[in-house]
């Protein structure tokens, strides 16, 4: 079968992936992704063809995918996550309208869906994108920092509370402290914040700070930030952000 499962395998450990896409992974011959994501499937890579490509290699990764799929290999491109959030879903789909290959048009592409980073770390403190949100990834190797800086911009207009991607790496860390500047112009210093790394995986971190003492120096590029609205707020070891519900609720206000 001419099968290409497009798998966001969830923020990391197996109990949190879907039986979907468990399914879908134990039918496979084939499995191609980034070695990490790999390697974090134990026992369901076990007897596998795996085709690991490093970071950067992308258009290599779903191109490799897609020409296993259509030889007959029944074949899986794995991502984090979810595959259609900053994953590889929508390579294939670039590859397809903008260099397809004739025997790619017999592949039958599945996208299973997948718990995100940032919803997985939502849920370790609580509710923080309980209401309008947006995600935003500070990389500017694909999309230039003017369009990137608007969008953060614009979000802070619109009071959203944001998910900030791929906030520093190895070479880079000054998009998020521009990042917070321009929040800080629509919202209060001590709004939450909560910085996560490697949510379910081993070595798992999470803290709660704020917007005015967000520091990027600790942070990596598996690191995930979380910006709340200016309505969030904690209750206890809780972070969330409120729908409205107050309304119907005491109408005193909530002591700090």
């Amino acid at each position: 079968m001419n099968r290409l499962y497009l798998i966001g395998t969830g923020p990391g450990g197996l109990e949190h992936l879907s039986p979907a896409a468990r399914a879908a992974l134990e039918s496979c011959t084939d499995l191609a992704g980034h070695g990490l994501y790999l390697n974090l499937l134990g026992e369901l890579a076990e007897g596998k063809t795996r085709h690991k490509t490093p970071m950067g290699e992308e258009l290599a990764r779903a191109t490799l995918a897609l020409d296993l799929a259509a030889s007959g290999r029944t074949t899986a491109l794995v991502s984090s996550g979810d595959a259609g959030i900053y994953g590889m879903a929508t390579v294939v789909f670039e590859l397809l309208a903008r260099q397809p290959k004739p025997e790619w048009a017999a592949v039958d592409i599945e996208v299973i869906p997948g718990i995100s980073a940032m919803q997985a770390a939502a849920a370790r403190v609580g509710a923080p994108l309980a209401h309008d949100f947006c995600v935003i990834s500070l990389s500017d190797l694909l999309t230039p920092w003017e369009l990137i800086a608007k969008r953060i911009d614009l979000a802070g207009q619109g009071d959203f509370a944001i998910a900030f991607y791929n906030a520093v790496s190895n070479k880079r860390s000054w998009q998020l402290l521009e990042a917070r500047q321009t929040l800080l112009r629509y919202r209060a210093p001590e709004t939450p914040v909560v910085v996560a790394f490697n949510v379910t995986r081993k070595g798992e971190q999470l803290t709660v700070t704020t917007l005015g003492e967000l520091d990027p120096e600790p942070l990596n590029m598996l690191s995930l930030v979380l910006v709340g609205n200016s309505e969030t707020r904690r209750v206890g070891r809780w972070v969330y952000t409120p729908r409205g519900y107050h309304h119907k609720l005491d109408p005193s206000p909530i002591p700090d």
